[in-house]
């Protein structure tokens, strides 16, 4: 057993002072980033994962934890980055309800309108026409002429209604391309 027992303990279990604020920092930057890249490459990343998107995520998540808890790592430096996190995540969320922060959200999208693929859409969010046909296949749908309107959900879902079912204006408010579904020229 060690002499200096306690320092041991200090040492891979405590932290720092001066390093709480530099793992709150990192936490911070972590954080906006991730934003960043979900805006730039859409929503969906973080709902269809295949094998390789699953690696992509493990290895995004160890690079983050890594830099967020810096060197040495230890069990204070992670509780405190943790708590960082989820107080971001609680402070941004609280954030999306004040109109001008709702714009920094990715917004629901029409990517089916009627059987047909919203191509401008698609491409905003980054969808493929394979992504789609899984969905459909998913949902039972055997062509892509029996949809009346697919919506690609703030969360990265999707989100399928069946030609012929009557549909509520208010159900698609805020959605983008909802006048392609309703006939209104908006």
């Amino acid at each position: 057993m060690p002499e200096d027992y306690g320092s041991l303990i200090l040492t891979y279990l405590g932290i720092e002072p001066w390093r709480i604020p530099i793992v709150m920092m990192s936490a911070l930057g972590i954080y906006l980033a991730f934003l960043l890249f979900v805006r730039i490459f859409g929503a969906r990343v973080l709902n269809s994962w295949n094998g390789f998107d699953a690696v992509v995520i493990v290895m995004f998540g160890a690079v983050a934890g890594r830099v967020i808890i810096g060197h040495p790592p230890t069990l204070a430096s992670g509780i405190i980055g943790l708590g960082t996190l989820i107080a971001l995540e609680a402070i941004f969320g609280a954030a999306q309800s004040i109109a001008g922060w709702r714009r920094f959200s990715p917004h629901a999208r029409v990517i089916v309108a009627h059987g047909k693929f919203v191509d401008h859409n698609m491409r905003r969010t980054h969808l493929k026409r394979t992504e789609i046909f899984t969905a459909l296949r998913k949902a039972g749908i055997t062509s892509i002429t029996q949809v009346q309107c697919m919506v690609l959900e703030s969360s990265g879902g999707l989100s399928i209604i069946r030609e012929g079912s009557p549909i509520d204006e208010e159900l698609l408010a805020g959605v983008i391309g909802a006048e392609l579904v309703l006939g209104n020229t908006v």
